[in-house]
């Protein structure tokens, strides 16, 4: 905790100052352009893989940057979701994933999650990217192929958002699929390569 507080005390001094602009501005204006869905992942940081300013990315952080197809009940990734599409109306969502995924790893690996069943009751999300990886080479492979389909899964679960589908109608919204990997810095845009279905 000490830590926090000492990188609180060294914004407040060092950054905050040569920002104050920029915050004054952000403090009466809330208009990011980009939904930005990564994992809780300490090692995956969306505003320092794109260099955005404070205000540019609307963030949402699950384990596995796992969305829940659309469904009658309210969640706390629905709801980021439609005031992302509805209210700030953002004109890009990008799902990412990246390498050496925890969730990805158990799943690839078969991990026994009886220990933690808010975890193996999550992880239900990439299911449909299980299925599709399940003939997989194994080890790292496996887990790498399991990354990448499961990020096109979350975008065809995003499609089934009515807000979603509302303003991809209209032309006012991309989804865009990404695998982040860690030891390289590199960023791989799948949807350059493939669709999901809508």
């Amino acid at each position: 905790m000490r830590d926090l507080a000492a990188g609180v005390r060294r914004f407040q001094r060092d950054v905050f100052p040569a920002k104050a602009e920029l915050f004054a501005d952000l403090a009466d204006r809330h208009t990011p352009d980009t939904l930005f869905i990564g994992c809780s992942d300490a090692r995956v940081v969306p505003e320092l893989i794109t260099q955005r300013e404070p205000g540019e990315l609307f963030v949402v952080r699950t384990a596995g940057n796992l969305v829940p197809a659309h469904a009658p009940h309210a969640d706390g990734i629905a709801a980021s979701v439609e005031y992302a599409v509805s209210v700030l109306r953002v004109t890009d969502v990008v799902v990412c994933g990246h390498s050496a995924c925890g969730a990805m790893t158990a799943l690839a690996e078969r991990h026994d999650l009886t220990g933690a069943p808010a975890v193996a009751g999550w992880l239900h999300h990439a299911d449909a990217a299980v299925a599709r990886t399940a003939d997989s080479a194994t080890g790292a492979d496996r887990v790498a192929a399991l990354v990448r389909e499961n990020v096109l899964a979350q975008l065809t679960h995003l499609a089934t958002y009515p807000s979603v589908a509302r303003a991809r109608a209209r032309g006012d919204l991309a989804l865009h699929g990404w695998v982040y990997d860690i030891a390289t810095g590199a960023v791989e845009n799948l949807t350059e390569v493939t669709a999901p279905a809508a």
